[in-house]
């Protein structure tokens, strides 16, 4: 019986597929960003001799890797990239700030359940956020999309993770997705579709930090089990099918998660936050698709309200869209950021990539609420990157060490910020 990404990709060819089979289907949107647009443009047009792309209306491009421009070049590639949308009519250009490319196309409403979304990056597989097959693929995969309409795929097999109960305080869907990392390991899902289930409760912020992280266990999707989605239209035909058949099964128990933290220099190198010990810290980042949404910075902003960040710890904040920094602005989350001595950037994708906006020293520690800890990934090599949840981070920016929320907040639990309803609230 089908999986979601069989669901997904047998109306994406027009016949029932499974998995193993090697099938050629039509993508509903292709998304492409600044950082590799002028080659798939190039490719597109020099290689392939296409002039135009298959259809305008299904193509989104979004200028947030280096967004503003770090310098002159990129500069210059932007204004080519703009220039390009225009002469192909595209109607879907999200430029410097509107924010990073899978959270603005959800807020946008382009990417919807049962969707097959290609992306030239790898993080694409956030889309299954709202129950949609997001895949990342390359400058020649992404422009053969662009011109046909269609792209090529082996049928994934799934790898079912299975929640039960809810979190403690202080324990979020970051912990789940750093403990399913250390599970599953780097490779742990190659090239299967890993789906989420028993999460109901998530708003889709939260759903998209597990189908980002769905890539560093070696996904081809990550597709979050769509009940319980409170502004998106689920087709009546993308359902869980109780007969569906999984390469493997991981169950959770959410009620005994404690936070979780990646150690340097590997993804899937996590542990539990008590087996550290006290690592002292100089940055805490607090951004990218995987944690930079309103309810992200909330939950921070609820530890730090009315207190300082430690002495000699900086603290960086980046929403990941514009709707994000709004929404933060409106009820005072921001000010109370700033308050406690944290700065802001343009939203976008920031010093994820170590291009520019916040790039790390030699030696410096991080703890980053993004995806990657590779070495190099944020700056420096010699640099160390911790990830970790936003309340940890939030935590550590306190006492200036790697921290569990338990110890700085007494009087816990917290307005829960993390909640579809909430989410609905302030939408």
């Amino acid at each position: 019986m089908p999986t979601f990404a069989e669901q997904i990709l047998s109306r994406a060819a027009g016949r029932p597929v499974v998995a193993g089979e090697n099938v050629v289907v039509d993508v509903d949107l292709v998304m492409l960003h600044d950082s590799l647009a002028p080659s798939i443009i190039d490719v597109l047009h020099n290689q392939l001799g296409a002039e135009r792309v298959w259809n305008p209306a299904q193509v989104a491009v979004v200028i947030d890797h280096v967004a503003p421009a770090a310098t002159v070049r990129q500069a210059e590639q932007q204004q080519q990239v703009r220039r390009w949308v225009r002469a192909q009519s595209i109607p879907n250009l999200f430029d410097v700030g509107r924010g990073i490319s899978h959270q603005v196309l959800i807020e946008e409403g382009l990417a919807r359940p049962g969707m097959l979304v290609v992306g030239s990056d790898s993080h694409s597989t956030g889309y299954g956020a709202v129950a949609a097959f997001g895949t990342g693929m390359g400058t020649t995969d992404i422009a053969l999309a662009l011109a046909t309409g269609q792209t090529w795929l082996r049928v994934p097999e799934t790898v079912r993770i299975h929640a039960h109960g809810r979190f403690q305080p202080g324990v979020s869907a970051k912990d789940l997705g750093l403990w399913v990392a250390r599970q599953l390991r780097a490779d742990g899902a190659t090239y299967a579709s890993v789906e989420w289930h028993g999460l109901d409760f998530l708003a889709w912020g939260d759903r998209m930090t597990l189908a980002t992280l769905s890539i560093e266990v070696g996904g081809k999707a990550g597709i979050v089990a769509p009940a319980g989605l409170t502004s998106a239209d689920v087709p009546s035909w993308l359902r869980v099918d109780p007969q569906a058949s999984y390469a493997r099964t991981l169950e959770c128990d959410l009620a005994t998660l404690a936070p979780q933290i990646s150690v340097p220099h590997t993804v899937d190198n996590v542990v539990d936050l008590t087996d550290v010990g006290r690592v002292a810290v100089d940055v805490v980042y607090l951004g990218t698709c995987t944690n930079g949404r309103y309810a992200d910075m909330a939950a921070a902003a609820q530890i730090l309200r009315g207190r300082r960040l430690a002495p000699g710890v900086r603290m960086i904040v980046v929403p990941a869209s514009s709707m994000a920094l709004e929404q933060a602005a409106a009820d005072g989350t921001l000010a109370t950021l700033l308050a406690a001595g944290a700065t802001l950037g343009t939203p976008g994708c920031g010093a994820c990539i170590g291009r520019h906006m916040g790039v790390l020293a030699p030696d410096e520690v991080c703890v980053f609420t993004g995806n990657r800890n590779f070495r190099g990934r944020m700056g420096s090599p010699g640099a160390h990157i911790y990830l970790a949840s936003p309340e940890v981070a939030a935590a550590s920016a306190l006492t200036g060490y790697l921290t569990h929320p338990r110890e700085v907040v007494a009087d816990w639990p917290l307005a829960d910020v993390r909640t579809p309803a909430a989410a609905a609230a302030l939408a």
